[in-house]
């Protein structure tokens, strides 16, 4: 989630979901005929550019829905198995790719909601139809007799006359069934069914459980004194969140990272800043109702296993045979290359850290929840640079239109606020996209604050792919969903440049969404390989804190005072400050994972002692831990990152390197932004991605760029 400090996003595909209307008034119970006719999910959407209904949709409303989109989709499939017609591209494939409207309808809003507006009743729910779910999915890709018509047409393929993306298409379908277990014998297949259905149990479970660990947890101060050292800003929001929960005159900080991190930047109490990072660094690992210490060790295992049962030594080499990275060997080639500078980089900055505490006359050890605290004091003294005086001038709002300028001078989009258009929960926002001679893009929803009934994190999601329909372009329903800062005290909701950093992020996956222009939904968008997702993410980041663009948009919240150069100077020479720890802690946690899903034998200790291990083998320092610890590691065990967490690097190869492309030009170089609009964020999946990112620059992308940026060469 991040560049500059390699604090990764996350792209959540499959998920998103609504304020729903309670189900249990007992003086309006319904039948389920009468659900079924009620049931928003069967009707086309009569809505402002066809969104969800969310003000009409219950809880009620999704297990039949999904019931009956499975059940449908399953009549689609025996159609095209049972048709008596040689097999074709248009009744095999195209067929194939259009089945299970109503299903994927209703799937895109339950697991939107499930993450970010959830409830015990959600969760169970997504705990009800998760096996049914699974067996769906194991019913069509291990049909023999819909993988022969499709092997049919893919062994004909060159006598087809297909264009260039249907061929991909045709691709990406054969290769998905032999993936999926289909060449299997019967009872091979009955076993990765049931890999399968353990498997999706068993992320969900841990997703769940992160949510409940990082609420049950609550710091509540009761003397100002322990206050001592945190910006008058973040002692607001402690009070406002004290006062929410019944606690006047209290101080309540909570493990959402607006209130942990800073707690840890600027807290002097060390003891509570050990009780809180000890808090953060132990979710999952308690021994509790909601431990994920054996269903992440059960999960490496199973997907050991799953792996070689299709023929792989690893689950590594079966997810990356599907990358830019190509095998395993190609991760480890990267990341090998940044440990070494990273980690002696973050060795240096561990003495200069305990070089200040012992100046300060202080006689402990660093430990890592010493870490941000310090960092901060030595960023005040080395640049002058206090991270809380840059807030009031990145106003969520100014660096909201901040953002909608950059896309207007790169893409020509405009950004309208439309508030007739149904939104899932009061905080959410909704936008129509248009290009800039009116013709509508899509719709994006935004949604900026934390709550208990969402998770952790930043992510991208979609409600509706966009696709072509009767040769036009049916437009996509986007969201981005974050947890920043919240309003305080009365002032507007004041973001530290972490967060900024993040907006642009999460924007950039909303663009790759949004300009999206292919013809078949299962290639739109993002739907390409992980290490290619986000370069569009990460490479917006760079115009945050480019100098001449901050100043088009960082201005003080109550004066309108655009940023001074000084401030912008102390940014910029702070720039690969950290980038030792940022860039470790990272790459640690990327090697966790590839040690999890490299195994070819079960994993027979405890996953706590696995993890210890494999930091002691790459020479991990005690003041570090990984960024995500094995049972907090949502993911590679509760999303689609497992084997994938090196992404964020693998990408920040490729976005350095493609800034370049305006660092040489101009920052807002229009035919440049055309060549990556139309060949990175238009064609989704329809190409390999090296050769869409060749189109767009020319030539392969270098390393240099990267370890220029991160002061690692």
């Amino acid at each position: 989630m991040i560049h500059k400090k390699l604090l990764p996003k996350s792209i959540f595909l499959v998920a998103g979901f609504a304020l729903l209307t309670s189900c249990n008034d007992a003086n309006k119970e319904t039948t389920e005929e009468e659900q079924s006719v009620m049931n928003p999910f069967y009707t086309e959407y009569d809505t402002p550019f066809e969104v969800p209904p969310f003000h009409l949709i219950k809880e009620e409303h999704y297990l039949l829905a999904f019931r009956k989109g499975m059940e449908e989709q399953a009549e689609e499939i025996e159609a095209i198995v049972n048709n008596s017609e040689d097999a074709t591209f248009e009744n095999t494939i195209l067929a194939l790719e259009n089945s299970g409207k109503l299903l994927s309808k209703v799937s895109s809003v339950f697991y939107n909601l499930n993450s970010a507006n959830t409830s015990d009743e959600l969760q169970a729910i997504a705990r009800e139809v998760s096996p049914e779910l699974s067996a769906h999915r194991d019913n069509i890709s291990l049909n023999e007799k819909l993988f022969e018509r499709i092997k049919q047409v893919w062994e004909a393929k060159e006598s087809l006359g297909l264009d260039a993306e249907s061929l991909k298409l045709l691709d990406n379908k054969y290769s998905s069934f032999v993936r999926s277990g289909a060449l299997l014998d019967e009872e091979a297949k009955n076993k990765l069914r049931g890999i399968n259905e353990s498997l999706s149990q068993l992320s969900l479970q841990f997703g769940q459980n992160m949510l409940a660990e990082t609420n049950n947890f609550q710091l509540i101060i009761e003397n100002k004194d322990d206050l001592s050292g945190l910006p008058e800003g973040i002692i607001e929001a402690a009070a406002e969140e004290a006062a929410a929960n019944d606690l006047d005159g209290k101080w309540m900080f909570t493990l959402q990272n607006p209130s942990v991190i800073p707690f840890l930047q600027y807290a002097d109490n060390r003891e509570l800043r050990k009780q809180i990072w000890e808090a953060y660094q132990i979710r999952g690992n308690q021994n509790n109702d909601y431990n994920n210490t054996e269903i992440a060790l059960q999960q490496a295992n199973l997907r050991r296993e799953k792996a070689q049962l299709l023929g792989y030594d690893n689950y590594a080499a079966y997810k990356l045979e599907k990358s830019m990275a190509g095998n395993p060997e190609g991760v480890y080639e990267l990341l090998n290359q940044l440990w070494t500078p990273a980690l002696e980089k973050a060795k240096a900055e561990a003495k200069a850290l305990q070089n200040l505490i012992t100046e300060s006359g202080e006689d402990f050890e660093l430990k890592p929840y010493d870490w941000r605290y310090y960092t901060e004091k030595l960023r005040k003294s080395k640049f002058d640079l206090d991270e809380e005086e840059m807030r009031p001038y990145f106003s969520l709002e100014n660096v909201k239109l901040g953002i909608f300028d950059l896309c207007d001078r790169l893409f020509g989009l405009q950004f309208v606020e439309n508030k007739e258009i149904p939104v899932y929960h009061e905080d959410a926002t909704a936008f129509e996209v248009r290009e800039k001679n009116g013709d509508h893009v899509g719709i994006l929803y935004m949604d900026f604050h934390p709550r208990a009934s969402k998770r952790g994190g930043a992510w991208m999601t979609s409600y509706r792919q966009q696709t072509t329909e009767n040769g036009q372009r049916k437009a996509p329903v986007i969201s981005i969903v974050c947890n920043f800062s919240k309003p305080t005290g009365g002032k507007p909701a004041l973001l530290t440049f972490d967060e900024v950093e993040t907006f642009f992020h999460e924007f950039g996956h909303a663009l790759h969404g949004l300009l999206s222009d292919v013809t078949y939904q299962s290639l739109a968008g993002t739907s390409v390989y992980t290490d290619f997702v986000e370069l569009p993410s990460q490479i917006m980041e760079n115009w945050a804190g480019e100098p001449a663009f901050l100043k088009t948009y960082a201005k003080h919240y109550e004066t309108g005072e655009v940023i001074p150069d000084e401030l912008i100077n102390k940014l910029q020479l702070s720039g690969t400050f950290n980038q030792g720890f940022a860039t470790t802690e990272y790459l640690a946690a990327s090697l966790l994972d590839m040690a999890f899903h490299t195994i070819s034998e079960e994993i027979t200790g405890s996953v706590n002692d696995f993890e210890v291990a494999k930091m002691k083998e790459i020479g991990l320092i005690e003041e570090i831990i990984p960024r995500y610890r094995s049972t907090y590691f949502s993911h590679i065990f509760a999303g689609g990152y497992s084997a994938g967490y090196y992404s964020y690097i693998w990408s920040g190869v490729l976005d350095t390197d493609a800034y370049e492309a305006f660092l040489e030009t101009s920052l807002f170089n229009e035919e440049m932004a055309l060549a990556f609009r139309t060949n990175i964020l238009e064609r989704g999946g329809t190409e390999e991605p090296m050769n869409l990112y060749v189109k767009f620059r020319g030539k392969k992308p270098t390393i240099e760029p990267l370890l220029r940026k991160r002061g690692l060469n």
